[in-house]
């Protein structure tokens, strides 16, 4: 086995190899940019090497710089996680030739599996199911258009050498098709230095389900059954699921062999994902094959007690795989959400900034992989559901413009779907994380989703679901009224702290009043709290009451209760008047008032909002590509305006009504904060 492993990645990833490797008694090298010096990553391991400046065009993907750092440590081999290098073909004939191994499959799979207009000439010359499409690379704008009307709209335009979410349009008329070739193709050559582009029909109302593989050097190939990975939102994963509720077991097994079947066709070893399109009638295609590790392993993980990371290293190092298809077991159901660094009311733009409070939930260890006694979290107590979270940051830590927004991974494992659902709203609620915009709301709001909940839902999911965007999630009457008594009660735990720091407990001269006006979203609700020394009863006036016990104390921002013996987990801070109250995607201002102080309340006039509308302002942090109009221009409805850079992704900004462009701000080449103004209309 190898003593010294240099991880060739960064954030959350390179913490989670460092961590299976640590049990396995292998050193660890870090890797780090001028951006990463203070990282998780460069912290938790052994050794530490800087690469350059913070781009990763500079640094992380940059082979020499690499090759440098492992001959600079003499490690006898390399993980690269995912995204970066690995799945480059050059970086792993780099190593083959210093002799150093690589975690991951031979140079020749990963060229022909690497590449996705190779990958599916071979898929279906071994008999694999694949999406009809363009196998050819494409030249030009124009010939994106041609090609695209000849396979039918709408088209999905990729980068051959993509993965992640990067460099991937879908078009439906011949404009998109060209603009959208145009900002695939920046964006490949910026992630991936590959702009080749190809094309394919895109299917209308698929699933995309995905099969793990796993295969050693020794001709031996299984596959651990599939996961679901159909929420998702620009081609980018949100959140994952195995097994799949959509999937029985014949078509999970034909697809595990069709898998199997491609891996063995082109020598595959390591670990490894083919990729499916599933139409409601449980037809598959192929869609590309991920030479890799995937974000989303931890689910696969966490049901079948097999540590991936681990069985990479065995492989990589010789060994056969010691379990065979009859050994591998589904047990339960895991669920991951992935927690991302952009706002959800501002479109799910990117968000960069200070940590300034980051509590993960606690981790519970329990399932399949606590009993294999693969879970890395030592001190982790057992539990009936699991909860794991991957993560790469820390509190006080820097989110940067410069990578992939994900904050972390967070898991849990169930007995079956719905605890697994219910773990991880519980996880999702106590998750504290504040000082940048985050897309935790949503995360909450969809576990609560009908369609969600059902399995009914597909990869236009949140397109369908969330057409106009996120606001906040619509909680039900029963929960509001659950959200009352509680705040009502909290904020009679308040009063009694304020008399008592006062002094005018001790003394008599004011007594805990126990009548309240407690307002939400304009509704007022008339309540009286009976505390007892075990909690309180709040009262309502139409006769209903409610039972919340709690030990939360003032100041604290995360508040544990019980109400009618059912959990809430509210996020808490004190403002004016009140309390602002985020839970289950909900965010919340409640007023808790006297009587005299509601009736008074209702006369006070509304501050009106600053009119925005004559300029066009930046959603998110980011890098000013191209300006596409002038001063003094006309513009339409539609029309591209600017095009603004960050976390690697390219955002079109574009004019929501007719209009003339009176000044422009900003100039191509600038960076910009949130809401500056980039220009202005008459």
């Amino acid at each position: 086995m190898f003593k010294k492993l240099l991880i060739a990645n960064r954030g959350e990833i390179a913490c989670r190899v460092i961590k299976t490797a640590r049990r396995m008694g292998i050193q660890t090298v870090a890797v780090y940019s001028d951006a990463d010096r203070n990282a998780l990553h460069v912290r938790m391991a052994d050794e530490a090497v800087h690469i350059g400046p913070p781009q990763a065009n500079q640094s992380y993907i940059v082979i020499d710089r690499i090759m440098q750092a492992i001959r600079d440590t003499g490690a006898e081999a390399v993980h690269p996680g995912y995204g970066f290098l690995s799945e480059n073909p050059k970086f792993a004939a780099a190593l083959a030739k210093e002799g150093v191994v690589f975690v991951g499959p031979p140079q020749g799979a990963i060229e022909a599996m690497g590449d996705k207009i190779t990958s599916k000439k071979l898929a279906d010359e071994a008999g694999v199911s694949t999406v009809p499409g363009h196998m050819g690379l494409i030249e030009d704008a124009d010939e994106a258009a041609r090609i695209a009307t000849e396979i039918g709209y709408p088209v999905m335009i990729k980068a051959s050498a993509g993965g992640g979410g990067k460099g991937m349009r879908i078009a439906w008329n011949d404009d998109e098709a060209r603009e959208g070739f145009q900002s695939s193709k920046n964006e490949a050559a910026n992630s991936f230095g590959d702009d080749r582009i190809f094309i394919e029909k895109f299917v209308t109302q698929p699933r995309h389900i995905e099969i793990q593989v796993l295969a050693d050097q020794h001709g031996n190939c299984i596959y651990l059954g599939e996961r679901e990975c159909s929420i998702q939102r620009r081609n980018q994963k949100v959140i994952e699921e195995a097994p799949s509720p959509f999937l029985d077991e014949a078509t999970r097994r034909a697809m595990g062999e069709q898998a199997v079947r491609l891996a063995q066709a082109v020598g595959y070893t390591s670990a490894g994902t083919v990729e499916f399109i599933v139409d409601g009638d449980r037809n598959f295609y192929f869609l590309e094959m991920n030479t890799r590790l995937q974000v989303e392993h931890p689910v696969t993980e966490l049901i079948t007690g097999v540590d991936l990371v681990e069985q990479m290293i065995r492989v990589a190092a010789g060994e056969k795989l010691s379990l065979a298809q009859e050994d591998v077991t589904l047990t339960g159901w895991a669920m991951e959400s992935r927690l991302y660094a952009e706002d959800p009311y501002r479109g799910f733009l990117p968000s960069i900034g200070r940590l300034t409070r980051y509590r993960p939930p606690q981790e519970v260890a329990a399932g399949p992989l606590a009993e294999a006694g693969k879970w890395h979290e030592a001190d982790a107590p057992a539990g009936e559901t699991a909860v794991r979270n991957d993560t790469g940051v820390f509190e006080g830590g820097e989110i940067s413009m410069y990578y992939d927004p994900m904050i972390a991974k967070l898991c849990t494992w169930g007995r079956d779907r719905a605890q697994a659902i219910e773990g991880m709203r519980l996880a999702l609620d106590r998750f504290e994380l504040e000082g940048i915009g985050h897309n935790l709301p949503f995360l909450s709001a969809v576990m609560d989703h009908p369609k969600f909940t059902s399995g009914d839902m597909t990869t236009a999911f949140i397109a369908e679901e969330y057409p106009d965007g996120f606001s906040g999630a619509e909680l039900p009457e029963a929960e509001l009224s659950r959200i009352v008594a509680a705040t009502a009660a909290m904020n009679r735990v308040v009063d009694i702290r304020r008399t008592r720091i006062s002094g005018r407990m001790d003394n008599h001269e004011r007594r805990i009043g126990n009548e309240w006006v407690v307002v939400i979203g304009g509704h007022e609700t008339a309540a009286i709290v009976e505390a007892d020394r075990d909690g309180a009863t709040v009262r309502f006036d139409d006769g209903s009451a409610h039972r919340v016990t709690s030990d939360w104390r003032p100041g604290e921002p995360l508040a544990i209760l019980q109400v009618d013996g059912a959990p809430l987990v509210l996020k808490v801070n004190r403002i004016t008047g009140g309390y602002r109250v985020r839970t289950r995607g909900a965010d919340l201002v409640v007023k808790v008032l006297t009587p005299r102080q509601a009736e008074l309340a209702r006369l006070m006039p509304e501050k009106a909002e600053a009119d925005t509308s004559k300029m066009l302002l930046c959603p998110m942090p980011g890098l000013v590509v191209k300006l596409h109009v002038e001063e003094g221009a006309e513009v339409q409805e539609g029309q591209a305006l600017c095009t603004i850079e960050a976390m690697k992704m390219e955002n079109i900004l574009r004019a929501e009504k007719k209009g003339k462009i009176s000044k422009i701000n900003a100039a191509e080449g600038d960076s910009l904060a949130v809401d500056e103004v980039i220009l202005e209309f008459e």
